[in-house]
Order: C-alpha cells, then sequence, then structure tokens
C-alpha cells in the first residue's frame, strides 16, 4: 500500500492541539512537510519543533491565524501556498457552543457559517490552483458524525457540520477530474477540549456528575471507549495518501460504531 508523502507539503489547521495536532504528526511519519496553522503563536511553535522527520530534507513550520477574520487567512494563506504550494489541506476547526437550535439568534449562526464553511471555502480558493497545476491534491475536512444524527443540543453545530458535508460533496464533484479528491472525517466522541466542553454542558444541564454522563454516553458506543486523537488522525492521514486516490466525496465516520445509520 503506497502510504508515502514524501515531497508533499500539508497545511493542518488546528494543528496546535487534539485531532489536528494528531494528523499533523501521523502526515509528518508519512514524509509530508507540515505546516500547522492555528491562532496561539507558542503553542504552533512547540508543535512545529517537535514533529517527526522520518525524511532529512522534510522542512515543517508554523503560520498563525484565526479562521473569524477571513481576510486575512485567505491573506496569510495565499502567501504560503505561493512560496510552497500545498498539496494537503486539512480543515479542522473548533465545533460551536452548544444549546437548542431554537435558541440560537443569527448572529451564532453566521459566527459558525463563517468559522467553518467560509473559512474553508477560502482556504480551498487559496490552495486548488497549486493542487490543479501538481495534478494531485486532497481536501480533507474535519466534521462530525452529526452530519448523519444530529447531536441533541449542538443545533448551531449540526446545522453548519451539514453544511459543510455538502459544500465538500460538491466541491468533490467539481475537483475529481483535476486529481483532487475531497473527502470528510467524522470523529465520534474523541479525547478533546471538545469532548470536555460537550461534557461540561451536559453535566451543566442535567445536574448529573462527570462520571454519569460520560457512562450514559459510553452506552451508546459499541466499542465501549472514548476515541485518541491519533485514531482520527490516522484516518486523515490515510485519505492523504496515494493509496486513497480513488476515495473522493466520501464522510468516513470514525465512532467505535456509535452512529445506528449505514
Amino acid at each position: 500500500m503506497d502510504l508515502d508523502l514524501t515531497g508533499k507539503h500539508a497545511l493542518v489547521c488546528g494543528g496546535s492541539v487534539g485531532i489536528g495536532r494528531a494528523a499533523a504528526i501521523e502526515l509528518a511519519l508519512l514524509g509530508a512537510d507540515v505546516t500547522v496553522l492555528a491562532r496561539h503563536e507558542a503553542a504552533l511553535r512547540e508543535v512545529a519543533d517537535a514533529l517527526p522527520r522520518p525524511g532529512d530534507a522534510q522542512r515543517h513550520g508554523w503560520l498563525v491565524a484565526d479562521g473569524n477574520d477571513i481576510a486575512a487567512l485567505r491573506q496569510q494563506v495565499a502567501a504560503l501556498a505561493a512560496q510552497r504550494p500545498l498539496q494537503i489541506l486539512v480543515n479542522n476547526s473548533g465545533g460551536p457552543p452548544g444549546g437548542r437550535a431554537i435558541d440560537a439568534d443569527a448572529s451564532q449562526y453566521l459566527a459558525a457559517f463563517q468559522q467553518h464553511l467560509l473559512a474553508n471555502q477560502s482556504l480551498a480558493q487559496c490552495v486548488v490552483p497549486g493542487m490543479q497545476a501538481a495534478g494531485w491534491g486532497r481536501i480533507i475536512n474535519v466534521v462530525s458524525t452529526s452530519v448523519k444524527e444530529p447531536i441533541a443540543n449542538l443545533g448551531v453545530s449540526n446545522s453548519i457540520r451539514g453544511a459543510v458535508a455538502s459544500w465538500a460533496k460538491t466541491l468533490s464533484r467539481e475537483l475529481g477530474g483535476d486529481g483532487i479528491t475531497v473527502n470528510n472525517v467524522l470523529p465520534g466522541y474523541t479525547l478533546t477540549r471538545r469532548l470536555q466542553q460537550i461534557l461540561d454542558d451536559r453535566v451543566a444541564s442535567s445536574g448529573d456528575s462527570a462520571d454519569q454522563v460520560s457512562a450514559r454516553m459510553l452506552a451508546s458506543v459499541p466499542a465501549g471507549r472514548f476515541a485518541d486523537a491519533r485514531e482520527v488522525a490516522a484516518a486523515i492521514a490515510f485519505l492523504a495518501s496515494p493509496a486513497a486516490a480513488y476515495i473522493n466525496g466520501v464522510s468516513l465516520a470514525v465512532d467505535g460504531g456509535r452512529m445506528q445509520s449505514i
């Protein structure tokens, strides 16, 4: 199986922690040059400096940017792509706050739409020309199982994540002929800050203990445990590899079997 990413340049958003950081490590292990993007410079420097370098020529770097500032994000990533064309883009951003869909106001929907779909679109527009010139590219979006089965009390997230999945499917059909694949990874309950946020929200709304809330969540997971971020990252790295060249437009759940739909 060809998993070699030597000579490929990957941009991993949200690369300072959690799934983004784990994905950056896995891509580097496969030989890619990795640039991690997030808002906090100190954390990014630490991640970039620690990334594996199995290949002598690998160059890793970092880029401070904020998905809430689309104009600045576009300018920074366009400059990076002009200097070092990108063949792999991992779109990954933290989820919106919890709450019922009916209770959210327009500003919450607009903020989430900008942070997720519009930021993804801007990043894609920056990197796709280089991918088209190379005849090779991978766009991988870290989304949520909610695109197939809405999650209770995550109304805004459910709505916006679904929009991102539809955008990705559309893009996969538009770009497939250029040798570019566009796929989504749908993490289940994964040991990240986002999961802690969901646990805290459920503890606050139910009055139950964290252990009780965790036990209820795990009761729905046939694997009987929360995922490690590295397990989600492994799926991202595979979809970025040459071996996945004919996988395009899919939403791959990494959820321990929790979803009940096919």
